[in-house]
C-alpha cells in the first residue's frame, strides 16, 4: 500500500487559492456598494416635490443640495485611490461604506441643513465604490478575466442608478415615505460594510520612506502634470454629465412638467438612461478592444448620444422618448472609453491613481455644470408658460455638452493597439 506524500507547495497553493476567492467575494460586496451608491445618487430624481416640502426651499434649492455630492465625491476620489494604495481595501472601502451609510441616514432628516450634509457624506464614502471594486477585481482575477470583471462591476453600478428611479418611484406611488426610502439605503450600506470587513482578506503592506501626503500625492503628480489626462476627464465629464444631471437630478421632473408625463411615464423613462448604460458600457468597451481603437468608438458614441438627445428633445410623443432615452443611456457607454486612454496616455505605476485623477476631473466637470443648467432652466421648471421651448432649450443644453466633447475627442491620442503600429 502506498500513501501520496503531501508537499509543502501544496499548502500555499491552497491559501492562494483561497486568498483568491476571498477577494473575489469581496468584490462582489464591492460591487453591493457601488449598487447602493448610484441608486442614492439617482433616487432624490423622484422625490423632487417630497424634498421641496421636507426642506422647505424650492427646486432650485433642492437641486442646490443635491449637486453638493459632486463636490466631495470629485475630491475625494484623489483620496481613495492613495488611501487603497496605503492601506489596502480591508480597511478603505469599509470606510467609505460607513461615510455613505451615515450620509443616507442624515439625508433622511426633514431640514436642508441635515440635507446638505447628508448629501456631502454621500459624495465622500461614493468615491470609495468604484475605485474600490477595481481594486479588488485586480486581487482576486487574472488579466485574461479582469477587463470582464470591471465591465460587470459598471453594469451593476448603473443597475443602481437605474433601480434608485425605477423601484423607488413605484414605491412612492404606493405611498411609502421618502424617509424610509433612505433608512433603507443606510442600513444596508452598513451591513454590506460589516462584511465587507469581515470577509476581505488583509494585506501586507511594505513600508516605504515618503509618508503622510508626500507618498499619497507623489502619483498625482505625474498624472497632472500630463495633458493629455485633462483632455481625458474634460471628455468623460462633458458626457457624464447630461446623465448625472440632466437625467438623474432632473429628468423627472423635466418629464412631468414639460411633457405633461404622468408621474410614473415620467419615472420609467428616466430609468431607462441608466438601464440602456448596462447594455452600453461593457458593448462600447467590447467594441473599441476589437477594432483595436479606442477614437472612433468614442466619437461614434458621442454622436449616437447626440442624435438621441434630439430625439428626445423635439418628439412630441411618449413613445419617442422612450426609445430616445434608451438608446441615449447605451451610447452613453462612450464616456467610458476616456478612463481606458488616461490609464493608457500615464506610465504604469500610476494607473491606479490615474482612476482617481479622472474621476475628479469627471466629476468635478459635473459639479461645475450642474449650477450652471440648474441657473438658466432648472428654477423655470415651475414659472415657465412654454413648456415645450423649456424642454427643448434644456435639450440643446446638453446637446452642447455633447458637441465639445465631440470637438475635444479629436486632440485625444489613439492608443488603441492598431493605432498604436502606425504612430
Amino acid at each position: 500500500m502506498t500513501t501520496t506524500p503531501i508537499t509543502t507547495a501544496a499548502i500555499p497553493e491552497a491559501a492562494s487559492t483561497s486568498r483568491t476567492r476571498a477577494f473575489q467575494i469581496a468584490w462582489g460586496l464591492a460591487m453591493c456598494f457601488y449598487f447602493l451608491e448610484y441608486a442614492s445618487r439617482s433616487a432624490p430624481a423622484v422625490m423632487i416635490p417630497e424634498l421641496t416640502r421636507a426642506f422647505g426651499t424650492t427646486a432650485l434649492g433642492v437641486s442646490a443640495i443635491l449637486g453638493t455630492y459632486y463636490y466631495t465625491y470629485s475630491i475625494t476620489s484623489l483620496i481613495a485611490g492613495g488611501a487603497l494604495d496605503r492601506v489596502g481595501a480591508k480597511k478603505a472601502v469599509p470606510i467609505g461604506i460607513f461615510i455613505l451609510a451615515v450620509g443616507c441616514l442624515l439625508f433622511s432628516i426633514p431640514t436642508a441643513t441635515a440635507a446638505y450634509t447628508g448629501r456631502l457624506l454621500q459624495g465622500a464614502g461614493s468615491a470609495f465604490a468604484f475605485t474600490g471594486a477595481v481594486y479588488l477585481a485586480v486581487h482576486g482575477f487574472s488579466a485574461r478575466w479582469l477587463a470582464t470583471a470591471i465591465g460587470i462591476t459598471q453594469c451593476v453600478g448603473m443597475l443602481g442608478g437605474s433601480a434608485g428611479q425605477f423601484v423607488v418611484g413605484p414605491l412612492l406611488e404606493e405611498g411609502l415615505g421618502w424617509q424610509t426610502v433612505w433608512h433603507w439605503l443606510g442600513i444596508a450600506s452598513l451591513a454590506v460594510g460589516v462584511l465587507l470587513f469581515l470577509i476581505a482578506p488583509p494585506e501586507n503592506r511594505p513600508k516605504t520612506v515618503a509618508t503622510g501626503g508626500a507618498s499619497l500625492l507623489t502619483p498625482y503628480k505625474v498624472v497632472f502634470s500630463n495633458p493629455r489626462s485633462y483632455l481625458c476627464g474634460a471628455v468623460a465629464g462633458l458626457l457624464f454629465v447630461p446623465t448625472t444631471i440632466g437625467d438623474m437630478t432632473w429628468g423627472v421632473a423635466f418629464f412631468q412638467r414639460d411633457r405633461m408625463f404622468s408621474f410614473h411615464d415620467a419615472v420609467v423613462t428616466g430609468s431607462l438612461v441608466p438601464l440602456g448604460w448596462v447594455i452600453g458600457c461593457p458593448v462600447l468597451g467590447w467594441l473599441a478592444d476589437r477594432v483595436g481603437r479606442r477614437k472612433p468608438v468614442l466619437i461614434g458614441g458621442a454622436v449616437g448620444m447626440l442624435l438621441s438627445a434630439a430625439l428626445i428633445s423635439f418628439s412630441k410623443a411618449h413613445e419617442p422618448a422612450v426609445i430616445g432615452c434608451l438608446l441615449f443611456g447605451i451610447f452613453s457607454g462612450a464616456a467610458m472609453i476616456p478612463y481606458t486612454i488616461i490609464k493608457e496616455v500615464n506610465p504604469d505605476e500610476v494607473k491606479g491613481s490615474a482612476t482617481g485623477g479622472i474621476n475628479f476631473l469627471t466629476f468635478g466637470v459635473t459639479a461645475l455644470i450642474g449650477p450652471l443648467f440648474a441657473d438658466a432652466l432648472g428654477k423655470g421648471i415651475s414659472s415657465t408658460h412654454n413648456h415645450v421651448t423649456h424642454f427643448r432649450d434644456s435639450g440643446l443644453f446638453w446637446m452642447a455638452s455633447i458637441i465639445v466633447a465631440i470637438l475635444l475627442s479629436g486632440f485625444l491620442p489613439e492608443t488603441g493597439p492598431k493605432g498604436k503600429k502606425k504612430l
